[in-house]
């Protein structure tokens, strides 16, 4: 059998970078991994969380599940093992990028193999070729994290990939990860999820548009697109033709009766 070629990107971790130049350098095992009971003690001591890294993440789709990945996600959950027996808490760290198809296996096998620990997921993206739009590829590998068990959704800006992000960028990273976590939320069956998604449903029937815009999960993005002093009852969607309005009879007026139009 042919060996498994190397790692398309390597290690792509800050920290695990870090860590992996120390070991070659000094041909030493990680320190954090050494000295591992000593750093529970301090945080039982504080009372300090551990979110235990995932410096073998896959950098690329193509990484995605290689034996580097599964082997340091075996280990850290032995790690949290020996932080719950110490008393202190943990919480696990997950991939950035895995392909749609794999996405359920990643989340539930790292789930069983840290015996159901908090995980954090970094996005994941399940494309690498959306630079500019990586905010997106997140959501959408995040709204199935989350669906298959994820804790918790670390976001992406649009500028994930090609320079640092301005406040607009986060804020679109963070506003793509809450409609992932909705969406997620609602497939789950959440009951605040499904009666949000269920009340916006009623106000739209309504062209109730104060409710639906406190529904929103971006309220202000509504009111600017509206505009402030808005009286139109109706969306751009159909303007003058609006569904609802012809079907509720809400003095409705067909514009093809005007001026004598048969």
């Amino acid at each position: 059998m042919w060996p498994k070629p190397a790692a398309v990107t390597g290690i792509v971790s800050r920290g695990g970078s870090i860590l992996g130049r120390y070991i070659r350098r000094h041909d030493a095992e990680n320190p954090f991994l050494t000295r591992y009971d000593d750093i529970l003690d301090i945080c039982l001591a504080h009372n300090v969380t551990i979110s235990l890294g995932d410096g073998m993440r896959p950098g690329c789709g193509a990484d995605a599940g290689d034996g580097a990945q599964w082997e340091e996600v075996i280990n850290l959950g032995s790690l949290a093992r020996r932080a719950r027996a110490r008393g202190v808490q943990v919480m696990i760290e997950g991939p950035g990028h895995v392909p749609l198809h794999l996405v359920q296996s990643q989340i539930q096998g790292i789930k069983r193999l840290t015996d159901g620990a908090p995980l954090y997921v970094l996005g994941p993206l399940t494309t690498d070729c959306a630079p500019g739009y990586d905010h997106i590829a997140g959501a959408i590998g995040g709204a199935l994290a989350a669906y298959f068990g994820a804790d918790f959704l670390c976001y992406l800006t649009p500028a994930e990939h090609l320079t640092l992000p301005s406040r607009q960028d986060v804020r679109d990273g963070v506003m793509a990860s809450l409609v992932a976590a909705q969406s997620a939320e609602t497939a789950l069956g959440r009951q605040w999820a499904v009666s949000r998604d269920r009340a916006m449903s009623e106000a739209r029937a309504a062209l109730d548009w104060g409710t639906m815009t406190d529904l929103a999960l971006d309220p202000a993005l509504v009111r600017t697109r509206r505009g402030p002093h808005s009286q139109e009852k109706e969306c751009a969607m159909c303007g003058s033709l609006c569904a609802i309005r012809m079907m509720t009879g809400d003095n409705f007026d067909c514009p093809t009766k005007k001026d004598g139009a048969a």
